[in-house]
């Protein structure tokens, strides 16, 4: 730890003896350039903070769980700054975990669980560990992709997010591959999990690619993202207008917003779809997905949903370490089970609580 600490300070002093040095070259500093210093730091923080993180990875699953992190390929940049330049046009390069239960038999087909995490501007870390740990402990095999826009790979990767766009092919490209290349997946018992933007993410390749899953769960998604822009303040906006992201207001571009929003492709849902959502969400308002549920109904589409009545936890209901967030997600995962087949599927909340928790 004292390791760490020292490197932390390490990182901040050159940091800073660097704006030091630039400052003395020049009496009135460019404030664009400093911003620009402390925008490098926090990007090699949270670089620091990934590496730490995949390590504890084998520390809190590897008993359980092969655990590996590979390196692979989405769609080109949805917008090219320079069409002309070397290497434009090429596919994004970003990593994705695969998670595999130690006791899996090669011989025979096991289900997969995509797991995209949430917050765009977010990765996939150990905040998950004891839900891989339960969906380990039923046999799924389980992909999570740290998709363009994911933080701890630096600037390049982070302006690359593309919020409801070509993120959803990052993550249906993680899916293609754990299928390609393990021949004890089986392509028939494909399910996406997520919660928030996760959620909005496994809503999009539920509605873009049914032919690559059979269930869907989306736990209080982001689904609108017009009334979004609405009741966030103008420092979330600024994240959408950024020239690097879409570059234009919902209210300059609404069918741009309306294009990155799962509530306005509905009609697509073909396979079975569980939503969740709680009425004391502190990120993702209620009305976000009581409006998805609306539209979902006037389309005639056969899914199941919960509206909880202020459950603990908020936002993390159900991701919690609590009584209450087990129960929700044992709920979950007999939906899952239902069209996935497990083999050793929970039928209690005792089961959870064994394959999760030491």
């Amino acid at each position: 730890m004292l390791f760490f600490v020292g490197l932390i300070t390490l990182i901040a002093w050159s940091a800073s003896s660097g704006l030091g040095q630039a400052a003395s070259r020049d009496d009135r500093p460019d404030m664009a350039f400093l911003k620009q210093q402390f925008e490098d730091l926090n990007h090699r923080l949270d670089q620091l903070e990934k590496s730490i993180d995949d390590i504890l990875w084998f520390e809190r699953v590897g008993d359980v769980a092969l655990v590996d992190k590979v390196r692979i390929v989405g769609p080109p940049r949805w917008k090219e700054p320079n069409p002309a330049a070397q290497g434009a046009g090429n596919p994004i390069k970003f990593y994705t975990y695969v998670f595999i239960p130690k006791d899996l038999d090669r011989s025979k087909k096991y289900p997969l669980i995509v797991l995209p995490h949430g917050g765009s501007h977010a990765s996939f870390d150990t905040y998950h560990t004891h839900i891989i740990r339960e969906m380990v402990g039923q046999g799924y095999v389980v992909v999570a992709p740290d998709y363009r826009g994911s933080t701890g790979y630096g600037p390049g990767i982070y302006r690359l997010v593309d919020y409801g766009g070509l993120e959803n092919e990052d993550v249906y490209a993680s899916r293609n591959f754990v299928v390609d290349n393990y021949d004890f997946v089986d392509k028939d018992r494909v399910g996406i999990v997520g919660w928030s933007h996760g959620g909005l993410i496994a809503l999009m390749n539920a509605f873009d690619h049914p032919e690559g899953y059979q269930v869907c769960f989306a736990g209080n998604p982001v689904s609108d993202l017009v009334a979004r822009m609405g009741y966030k303040d103008q420092s979330y906006r600024d994240e959408f207008e950024a020239k690097f992201s879409i570059g234009q207001t919902a209210e300059a571009n609404v069918q741009e917003y309306r294009r990155r929003s799962p509530v306005t492709h509905v009609d697509k849902l073909r396979i079975p779809l569980l939503v969740h959502t709680n009425t004391n969400d502190e990120d993702v308002n209620v009305l976000e997905v009581e409006h998805l549920i609306q539209a979902l109904k006037a389309a005639g589409k056969k899914f199941e949903y919960e509206i909880f009545q202020n459950a603990p936890g908020g936002h993390s209901m159900d991701r919690l370490d609590i009584l209450n967030a087990k129960i929700i997600r044992l709920k979950i995962y007999d939906f899952l089970a239902r069209t996935l087949k497990p083999p050793r599927p929970f039928t209690s909340v005792e089961d959870l609580q064994g394959a999760g928790y030491f």
